[in-house]
């Protein structure tokens, strides 16, 4: 007699679902059913006889009886119930998931029927592998699920239905389907709802509505449920009267309205409720889930603001819990305290300094640098990046410990993009002119590297890599600038000047800047390089650029007005000139200012002042228009002490002797 603790005859069952009458087949089903429960062996087992298509056509017989298909069903749910390889091979090779659907939808299936088919569904998008692109664009689908998440429905088959929406809320456009479905109302009665069962699924899926997502955010702060806004129920729900798991999702909910720019830091439902729940749910005695969660979303929560920063400091022994944190074996609740450090030190020196202090930040760092578990590893550089912006630090600690050394090691060796995009933030710190690691790091041969990485495709990588050779050529030697310029190329830094990305093109602009500074350096360059320069400020200030653009472009201007040793590559440019004359006029005051600054090199040049020279001011009406704006800052009393008007007056001054008819 066959038990459930002896292997099935796997072949016979199969041959008896497929020919043997109602009572044997309903039998064979029963033995499969008990064999697979709880045993990822004999689920193994079916699926490698071939019995998947012959339960899912027992489902879709409609000869067979309402016990063999709920049977059948069953079975279906514990497999989807197996390992990450059993569940794929449901998906990609029986195609389950939309005849899951199909039954789901069916108004001749029992309640029974449709809440089993819930529950797999359930299980499987619990799984990487399952579709969940696109799921809810079929709006079909998501109006029918809905409405099986109404009152009427089982707790069970609610529970479902949003943990399912969870599982498929992933972008922008599903957040939005589900805002526009009507999502929020439903979710603000299961949230009301004196279980919490029921209760987290629900909070987890507000929290993936409303994250990075202002729309949804507003909506649910006008949302109400039995007279109280949604919000406000939030926020009851941090009390410690309710279960942790249900405190943190719905700290976390607040945390993402007010980051999605709903409500400001200042809201005593943020910095009163939220940040405090969140912090006392870092303390070691409760489980590790919560903690990792707690310290990742009170990170996001302060990231940004150094007022909850502050307060976060100070707030329920969370430095001491934190520093705890940091010894736990497990790597979850490590990297989480970690990236909670990060946050912590991201504005406020006095903070930074009490964390390097008091909690020995630094040795935990440098072990997290060298830890096996990429995570942990990712936050300890996270973290160096939040504390490298100190420059107390960065002449002290990161002096005294070498941190250059291990993240050039991580550098040189890590390939992954977020690791780069991490490293590289804090090297550009470690490369400011005032940081005693700057001359190492370069000796190391950064150079080549860094230079390789502006051709990347990634756009975080490209940016963090012309910064840091910006930060580099900085008041540096020449052979330093050299260096860039021979490994970067020029074709390199005017192809970077004309980048898609806004930021690249300023901090490019910011590398041509050093590298324009001195007038040794500035005759080494311009000689090899005047044309493509020049040609490249040319199109930026033609360009559609913002305003802070050209004013890199006119600084870079005044930089070689000032100081080349010929003195003409500007004051011989009749586009410059042009541009010049007529930024003059306008209406952005930083370009005025732009202008004029370069102006004033230029008129202030001892060599400035030969005929053909000073004839080339006044032929491109740079004198002239001058003059006009002279006069018209004169009668505006209120510009008469700005920059503007003491420069002009400074530049008149200086041209009046050549220009007497045209300077009264």
């Amino acid at each position: 007699m066959w038990t459930p603790a002896q292997e099935a005859n796997w072949e016979e069952l199969k041959y008896v679902i497929s020919n043997g009458d109602g009572v044997d087949c309903r039998e064979a089903l029963i033995k499969i059913k008990d064999a697979v429960i709880g045993s990822n062996k004999q689920k193994g087992a079916l699926i490698s006889h071939d019995l998947v298509p012959i339960i899912l056509n027992t489902c879709i017989d409609q000869v067979q009886s309402p016990d063999r298909k709920m049977d059948a069903l069953v079975i279906l749910g514990s497999l989807a119930k197996g390992s990450e390889e059993q569940v794929e091979c449901l998906v990609k090779q029986y195609n389950i998931v939309p005849y899951l659907l199909k039954e789901i939808m069916s108004k001749d299936n029992s309640k029974k029927c449709v809440e089993t088919c819930l529950s797999t569904l359930r299980s499987i998008f619990g799984h990487t592998c399952a579709p969940k692109e696109n799921f809810l664009a079929n709006t079909d689908v998501l109006k029918h699920f809905l409405r099986l998440a109404s009152a009427g429905s089982s707790l069970k088959t609610q529970i479902c239905i949003t943990s399912i929406l969870v599982s498929v809320c992933q972008t922008n456009e599903d957040q939005l389907r589900l805002l526009h479905a009507g999502t929020l109302q439903i979710l603000s009665r299961m949230i009301c709802f004196d279980n919490e069962d029921i209760q987290i699924p629900a909070l987890r899926c507000l929290s993936c509505m409303c994250y990075s997502n202002r729309s949804v955010a507003d909506n649910i702060c006008v949302i109400s449920f039995q007279g109280r806004s949604l919000p406000d129920i939030l926020n009851s729900l941090t009390s410690r009267l309710f279960p942790a798991e249900i405190q943190l999702i719905a700290a976390r909910c607040l945390t993402y309205i007010y980051r999605s720019g709903t409500l400001p830091s200042t809201d005593n439902r943020i910095s009163q409720k939220a940040l405090p729940t969140l912090a006392r749910l870092c303390a070691e005695s409760f489980d590790h889930s919560i903690i990792t969660s707690a310290s990742e979303t009170l990170a996001y929560l302060i990231e940004i603001d150094s007022e909850l920063q502050r307060t976060a400091a100070i707030t329920n022994h969370l430095l001491k819990s934190l520093s705890d944190l940091l010894q736990s074996q497990d790597p979850g609740v490590k990297q989480a305290a970690l990236c909670c450090f990060a946050s912590l030190g991201a504005n406020d020196e006095a903070i930074r300094k009490r964390l390097m202090d008091t909690y020995g930040l630094i040795n935990a760092i440098l072990n997290g640098l060298k830890d096996s578990n990429s995570r942990v590893k990712l936050s300890a550089i996270r973290c160096l990046h939040s504390l490298s912006r100190s420059v107390q630090q960065l002449r002290t600690t990161f002096q005294d410990y070498t941190i250059w050394e291990p993240l050039m090691g991580i550098f040189t060796t890590e390939t992954s993009i977020e690791f780069l995009v991490a490293v590289t933030s804090t090297i550009c710190n470690l490369l400011l002119e005032f940081s005693p690691s700057k001359e190492p790091i370069i000796n190391a041969g950064i150079i080549e590297r860094l230079c390789q990485y502006t051709m990347h495709a990634d756009p975080s990588l490209r940016l963090n890599s012309i910064w840091a050779l910006m930060n580099m050529s900085f008041q540096s030697e020449m052979y330093v600038k050299t260096d860039i310029i021979n490994m970067l190329g020029t074709k390199r830094i005017l192809e970077l000047v004309n980048d898609s990305d806004t930021r690249i093109v300023m901090k490019t602009l910011g590398l041509l800047r050093n590298l324009l500074s001195k007038t040794h350096h500035i005759e080494i360059i311009m000689r090899a390089y005047s044309c493509e320069v020049l040609e490249a400020i040319n199109k930026l200030l033609e360009s559609d650029h913002s305003s802070e653009v050209k004013e890199q472009a006119f600084c870079i201007i005044g930089n070689i007005s000032a100081e080349d040793e010929d003195g003409d590559y500007i004051i011989m440019n009749n586009k410059i000139m042009a541009h010049l004359a007529v930024f003059l006029f306008h209406h952005d005051r930083k370009l005025q200012a732009g202008a004029l600054f370069a102006i004033y090199n230029l008129v202030h040049r001892k060599d400035s002042w030969s005929m053909e020279k000073y004839s080339r001011l006044s032929e491109s009406n740079i004198i002239k228009n001058v003059n006009e704006l002279n006069k018209k800052t004169i009668r505006n009393k209120a510009q008469c002490e700005d920059y503007i008007s003491r420069t002009l007056k400074q530049i008149v001054i200086q041209c009046k002797h050549f220009y007497p008819e045209i300077l009264q």
